[in-house]
């Protein structure tokens, strides 16, 4: 594996409004983190959650929050090395795609 990959996801404490059955946005975070660690070597991946509403925002950070609070993107919204992985409720394939995509090897 070539460097480090940066797992990001965007949230908020209240759901989505098409969200109202999914996990929210913290819970996503934390399962994201268990079942990538069952599947895949984590030495080179560094997680980090955003808050919408509650944390200090980054300039790539403005730039996701601005098209989820334009509906263009949903939250939960997983950016895996600035590629969106997944948005709402976001599905293990297509994240373990992207990360395999960016040199992440499994276990």
């Amino acid at each position: 594996m070539s460097g480090d990959v940066r797992i990001i996801v965007y949230g908020a404490n209240e759901r989505c409004a098409s969200c109202v059955n999914a996990p929210g946005s913290k819970e996503t975070y934390e399962w994201l983190q268990a079942a990538i660690g069952r599947k895949y070597h984590t030495d080179h991946l560094f997680y980090r959650y955003v808050d919408l509403y509650e944390d200090e925002h980054t300039a790539d950070d403005q730039k996701y929050i601005e098209k989820i609070k334009d509906d263009e993107l949903f939250y939960p919204l997983v950016v895996i090395n600035d590629e969106v992985a997944g948005e709402g409720n976001p599905k293990l394939k297509e994240v373990y795609a992207v990360l395999e995509k960016n040199g992440v090897e499994p276990l």
